[in-house]
């Protein structure tokens, strides 16, 4: 079995969540104190949409700007040497994209949940918004949106449609677990595939355990603090 593909996934996946954890986090406080809600609604449509549209689909946007015939993809390879389609960074653009609505959505609704008295009483003792946000607002939303960076991580790490489109499927290179699945099943090497299949399932298996273990952390200190 060759552990390259475990190996790409877990150097996607990793850079992915941290771009896509910090870059959600301020999304989801800029969305949340937008002002006037049809604004907030067209920010929100906007920052959801990869979560309903077929990865695909934005798989097929990312390499129309990122193509090397595309003005933005020349412009990284001009100025920087850095051809962004089909290299390894790809599959990082791909599972920014697709997992960063979800985190996008659980911090948004972990920020909507906090307390609204709070931030004011913030704000008449003299608190800026960012003083606001760090103080009051994260760490009473920080359950909420640590569950949005584990869904991300392995919303990113299951990537395979905007992976296929905007990386390709190149071995050693830019072909990560599900990529492997497929091109084993492709081949009829189904005892490969299988374990490909089994590494995917114990990550997940994890993921959801983080996240109840997270859950029943969460409630345990909702009883204590309610009694």
């Amino acid at each position: 079995m060759d552990w390259s593909p475990v190996l790409i996934s877990l150097k996607t996946a990793v850079p992915a969540v941290a771009v896509t954890f910090f870059l959600g986090l301020l999304l989801a406080w800029g969305v949340t104190a937008a002002r006037g809600a049809a604004l907030r609604a067209v920010l929100d449509g906007l920052l959801t949409l990869p979560l309903v549209l077929p990865p695909t689909v934005a798989g097929f946007f990312l390499l129309w700007v990122f193509g090397v015939k595309r003005p933005l993809g020349r412009l990284f390879l001009d100025l920087f040497g850095v051809r962004v389609a089909f290299s390894w960074g790809a599959t990082v653009l791909a599972a920014v994209v697709i997992s960063l609505p979800l985190m996008y959505r659980s911090a948004r609704g972990a920020f909507d949940q906090v307390d609204r008295d709070l931030l004011d009483a913030g704000r008449t003792l003299g608190m800026s918004e960012w003083t606001l946000f760090r103080r009051v607002l994260l760490p009473n939303a920080l359950p909420g949106v640590l569950t949005g960076g584990i869904l991300a991580f392995a919303r990113g790490l299951g990537e395979f449609g905007a992976t296929a489109m905007i990386a390709g499927n190149i071995a050693g290179k830019t072909r990560t677990l599900p990529l492997a699945i497929y091109s084993a099943v492709a081949a009829g090497d189904m005892e490969t595939a299988g374990r490909y299949v089994a590494v995917l399932l114990l990550v997940a298996f994890l993921a959801v355990a983080a996240l109840n273990l997270l859950g029943d952390r969460r409630k345990g200190g909702s009883r204590r603090g309610g009694s």
